[in-house]
């Protein structure tokens, strides 16, 4: 390859999120808060499907209408 040139990016490379470094100013910041507002919106997403679930499926998967309701009842927040 030319000096000067750069090597192509793979498409596995473009989706790929390289971690926030500490002290990476306000854009930092900004990245930290729209993950931490996705983490939570996918947990609250999750937890619904799995309050919705029928209690064969939750059989099906191991878990039981208690544990389920447990975990639905959490704050979003909360992991």
């Amino acid at each position: 390859m030319a000096k000067g040139m750069h090597s192509p990016i793979s498409s596995a490379e473009l989706f790929v999120r390289k971690p926030v470094k500490a002290g990476a100013g306000l854009g930092g910041h900004v990245v930290a808060l729209f993950d931490r507002l996705a983490t939570w919106n996918e947990r609250r997403r999750q937890r619904r499907a799995l309050e919705a679930l029928p209690d064969h499926l939750l059989s099906d998967i191991g878990i039981s209408r208690a544990d389920a309701d447990y975990e639905a009842e959490k704050p979003f927040w909360r992991g």
